[in-house]
């Protein structure tokens, strides 16, 4: 008991030894606070500091970034303002390359609806002249020019056709250029307005939040260099579509005007061999009548003769019956009478002086029988050809009349050959005015 109540005295003891503190403990633990103070003090000044240093930094960081960015989307609002109405320019003229070019093709589909009447007229042509008679259907010249006018004609046809189908085609190439175009004009449309609309952006807006994900990289986002050469390769595509178009449109005119020379030459010189035609089968026409004429006088001239031939052998035929009469009855004289005397003599030599007469009368009508049976198939044969001939006349004068409506403007036909003589010679300023 005792050892356990001076166990107990111990420990209070030793607890009141630890919580009575002496003189020099109490100014250790002054010193410890005012150490600590200045510390935490000066701690504070630093972070103090710090902070309105990383204030000021970040606050002009901001700044900066802020303005730089603002110039960064201002340049390049006016990068894709430039190739917003550089394209809307080409999409302009695209737009009117596609009218023109629709406008050629319209003129060279009407120019080949135009082609259809000379080609008809010009087979109804050669057909007409295909139906000529005899000898006049022949290989002449106005034959092989209608032909070679048809031949060119069809080439023309063939050529402006194609002409017409790579029209086609181009158009339907600028259509898609133009959209392609038109949707690139409409995106950077877009793009602007986006643009505009960020750089009007500021901190004091309302419509400003927090983004999930804003680093992120857009799903089919490119590299700046392959949006600049899509829009270089947009450029040079319609360049070369407006330079391809162009050279089309000058082609397909050129070939317009080329192809209404071309029939124009070639429908006068098948006209003139027309006309030259016409002259070789008038004068052959003439000359056949001529001939005609000269043939019927001399048929006229050889049956008045052919009578005077059947005349005189008439009249050789009753001498010589009356010669062989005389010669006959001296036969019958008597006795020494019957003699060979020199009237025997000479009727036996007028007898075969008339037989040889009427030999060569008959021999020489016969002749000229067969001379005017000659003569008068050749008359027939003259009529026959004379009037094949003015069948062909009629069918190339039809033939011409019927190319006539193929003249238009100043080369219409005149009302009257003097007036075409006038024209043809130059005459206007070397004639009078009327009073």
């Amino acid at each position: 008991m005792n050892r356990l109540i001076v166990f107990y005295l111990c420990i209070v003891l030793c607890i009141l030894s630890h919580l009575i503190k002496n003189l020099a403990d109490w100014y250790a633990k002054q010193w410890e606070l005012q150490q600590n103070a200045a510390f935490r003090s000066a701690e504070a000044f630093e972070l103090r500091n710090t902070g309105k240093i990383v204030r000021s930094e970040t606050m002009v960081k901001t700044i900066w970034d802020t303005y730089m960015n603002n110039t960064r989307l201002a340049d390049r609002v006016t990068e894709l303002s430039r190739w917003r109405e550089l394209l809307q320019n080409l999409l302009d003229k695209l737009i009117a390359e596609l009218k023109f070019l629709q406008d050629e093709k319209v003129d060279t589909e009407k120019e080949l609806e135009t082609l259809n009447y000379p080609l008809q007229l010009t087979a109804e042509c050669i057909s007409m002249r295909d139906c000529r008679r005899g000898t006049e259907l022949t290989y002449d010249e106005a034959d092989t020019e209608l032909k070679k006018e048809l031949c060119v004609i069809e080439n023309i046809k063939k050529s402006l056709t194609d002409r017409v189908q790579a029209a086609w085609e181009k158009l339907n190439r600028l259509e898609e250029v133009r959209f392609q175009i038109q949707l690139e004009v409409e995106d950077k449309d877009e793009t602007i307005k986006i643009e505009k609309e960020n750089l009007n952006l500021d901190r004091t807006c309302a419509n400003i939040s927090y983004k999930p994900n804003a680093l992120r990289i857009p799903k089919g986002s490119i590299p700046y260099e392959a949006w600049l050469e899509h829009c270089r390769y947009i450029k040079m595509l319609a360049d070369n579509e407006l330079s391809d178009v162009y050279n089309l449109r000058e082609a397909i005119n050129i070939m317009r005007e080329r192809a209404r020379n071309d029939i124009k030459a070639q429908q006068d010189v098948t006209d003139f061999s027309l006309r030259k035609r016409i002259y070789q089968t008038q004068k052959a026409r003439n000359e056949l009548e001529w001939q005609k004429l000269k043939i019927q006088k001399e048929m006229e001239i050889l049956q008045k003769e052919i009578v005077r031939l059947e005349d005189a052998l008439m009249h050789k035929i009753d001498s010589i019956k009356c010669a062989e009469t005389r010669l006959e009855n001296r036969t019958y004289r008597p006795g020494f009478e019957l003699c060979r005397d020199e009237a025997e003599l000479g009727l036996k030599d007028e007898i075969l002086h008339l037989r040889q007469t009427e030999k060569d009368l008959k021999s020489v009508l016969e002749n000229s029988k067969g001379a005017y049976n000659n003569l008068e198939s050749l008359l027939l044969q003259v009529d026959r050809n004379l009037d094949d001939k003015q069948h062909s006349l009629a069918t190339d004068v039809m033939c011409l009349d019927m190319r006539a409506t193929l003249k238009t403007g100043d080369r219409t036909r005149l009302p009257n050959e003097t007036d075409r003589n006038i024209v043809l010679t130059r005459m206007e300023k070397e004639i009078p005015l009327e009073s």
